[in-house]
C-alpha cells in the first residue's frame, strides 16, 4: 500500500501564535530580573532593591502587579507596541 504525503494550505493554518516558545533573557539595565516569553505571553519580572510597591497598574502596552519588592509585567493581547522578539 503506497501512501502520498498530505499537504495542508496556509489558510487552515490559524496565524496567530505559530511558534510556542519558552524564553528567558537577563534584563539589559542590570537589575535583578528576567524577561520572558512563555508560549506567547511576554512580559518581564524583575526584584527592586529599595522601593515597595503594592496593587495593579496599566498602561498602554503592559499591565504590572506589584507585590512589595516584586513586579511582573504582562503584554496586553491588543497592543500597538508589541514587544517583537523581546526574550528570543
Amino acid at each position: 500500500m503506497k501512501t502520498s504525503p498530505v499537504f495542508v494550505k496556509e489558510k487552515d493554518i490559524p496565524m496567530t501564535n505559530l511558534f510556542l516558545i519558552v524564553a528567558t533573557k537577563p534584563l539589559a539595565d542590570g537589575t535583578k530580573g528576567f524577561r520572558f516569553n512563555f508560549f506567547g505571553q511576554k512580559g518581564l519580572y524583575r526584584k527592586r532593591n529599595k522601593k515597595l510597591r503594592s496593587g495593579i497598574t496599566s498602561g498602554k502596552n503592559m499591565v504590572a502587579y506589584h507585590y512589595g519588592k516584586r513586579s511582573l509585567y504582562l503584554e496586553h493581547g491588543y497592543s500597538n507596541r508589541k514587544l517583537r522578539h523581546f526574550a528570543g
